[in-house]
């Protein structure tokens, strides 16, 4: 009796823990895990994902004086990993190539040119376009990313393509309220409260709170009198130290609920763009028009 009882429990474990694998296709348990999957089952996952593929992408930079490096990449893989493990699609590999150039003053910091950056998102997209994927979703893990993706994705108007790209933006206040609440703090935006709790809701041991006071993280104000203008060193100007918050001690069930949040919400764009092809099709019309743009009607 007690050797079964355990099989049991062993058996209700292996089913409640999240798993690399899908679990929709009949009898057939694929990786979602781009670089987990052979060659033949690459093709069937292109056919069970319907052709979607998420790249999560992140950066290497300072996170603060207590996270790693690569946390960007981290939280954007989990985010995207949750949102698989709900909705079947293909994660593509590590993806570290984006705009971080106010870091380049802190030691670890990878920041490649601008004509590389594009070139290598362009020609990974068509890669994947050329492999069968025809939607692909940019999950941004790293906030100096935002404004490239959005024009990335605004680009894509330029000329005829035979793939979308869809940058997935996140959007729960009531979940904002709820962590908000929970804060400790009410000021950050990069190695704070929020994004050291993510960290430490998947990887403890990669957080180091005890180091985070041994750095200032506040707005050092620096530009506070330049009236009506934006300039490329403003986040320098304020955070030098590449830290904008205060960590005393990160909070699990905060790091949990962001997860959540954002993975439910992936899943549901990823369930959307498999069964919907209204972009494509707006995007083949205008592509038409745009050719002959003295034919369109006025």
């Amino acid at each position: 009796m007690k050797l079964k009882a355990f099989s049991n429990a062993v058996i209700m474990l292996f089913l409640l823990s999240p798993s690399l694998y899908s679990q929709e296709s009949a009898g057939e348990q694929l990786p979602y895990l781009m670089n987990e999957l052979t060659s033949p089952d690459f093709v069937k996952a292109v056919e069970l994902s319907k052709g979607t593929c998420i790249i999560p992408a992140g950066i290497i930079e300072k996170h603060g004086p207590h996270l790693p490096i690569t946390t960007d990449m981290i939280l954007a893989r989990e985010v995207s990993s949750r949102a698989a493990q709900l909705e079947y699609t293909i994660i593509y590999p590590e993806y570290y190539f984006g705009q971080i150039f106010e870091a380049k003053h802190q030691p670890g910091t990878i920041a490649y040119s601008p004509e590389l950056v594009w070139k290598i998102l362009e020609e990974t997209c068509e890669e994947l376009s050329r492999n069968g994927i025809k939607k692909i979703i940019i999950v941004n893990g790293h906030g100096g990313n935002t404004n490239l993706f959005s024009y990335f994705c605004q680009a894509q108007l330029a000329a005829r393509k035979d793939y979308i790209v869809v940058f997935f933006r996140p959007n729960d206040r009531a979940v904002d309220r709820q962590i908000q609440e929970l804060r400790k703090t009410d000021y950050g935006g990069h190695a704070d409260e929020v994004e050291t709790s993510m960290v430490y809701a998947v990887r403890p041991d990669l957080v180091h709170a005890d180091r985070a006071a041994s750095q200032s993280g506040t707005d050092q104000g620096r530009l506070d009198a330049l009236p009506y203008g934006y300039t490329g060193i403003w986040w320098y100007a304020s955070y030098p130290n590449h830290y904008a918050g205060d960590v005393s001690s990160p909070n699990k069930e905060i790091g949990e609920m962001s997860f959540k949040s954002q993975s439910e919400q992936l899943a549901e764009l990823i369930r959307f763009l498999k069964s919907d092809e209204s972009i494509s099709s707006l995007q083949d019309k205008f592509y038409s028009q745009s050719e002959h743009p003295l034919e369109t009607e006025q």
